[in-house]
């Protein structure tokens, strides 16, 4: 019986070099987030879903941008995203704030949620 070592193709840099960034964009993900109490992020691929507490001076940084809650009055609310303050309503189109898009997710007498993602184009 004669052993042999398997060949295999090595591996292209192009492979490689996607691996890499799938890596980066996972770690990314994971670490993208941090928050002070009384607000909770929840990110995925794409993008992210920020929820404050009424009456909390909460923020949080995601996506690489700080993002709080300044007010908020019936189905209005205003927040600050990437630096700059935006006023959402329900049902409105998403905002663009600093290359991103922000939308008003749900507004309650407790908790407001936003979604922060990334502009596609």
């Amino acid at each position: 019986m004669t052993n042999r070592r398997a060949s295999f193709p090595p591996k292209s840099p192009r492979r490689a070099a996607g691996l890499l960034a799938g890596l980066a964009l996972g770690v990314a993900v994971l670490t993208g987030c941090s928050s002070s109490e009384g607000v909770s992020t929840n990110c995925g691929l794409d993008g992210c879903t920020v929820t404050f507490d009424r009456g909390a001076n909460a923020e949080t940084s995601i996506l690489g941008v700080e993002a709080k809650l300044i007010g908020a009055q019936g189905d209005q609310v205003t927040v600050e995203v990437a630096g700059e303050q935006v006023t959402l309503t329900s049902g409105q189109p998403a905002t663009e704030v600093g290359g991103l898009s922000v939308t008003l997710d749900s507004v309650t007498a407790e908790q407001v949620a936003i979604r922060v993602a990334q502009n596609s184009g």
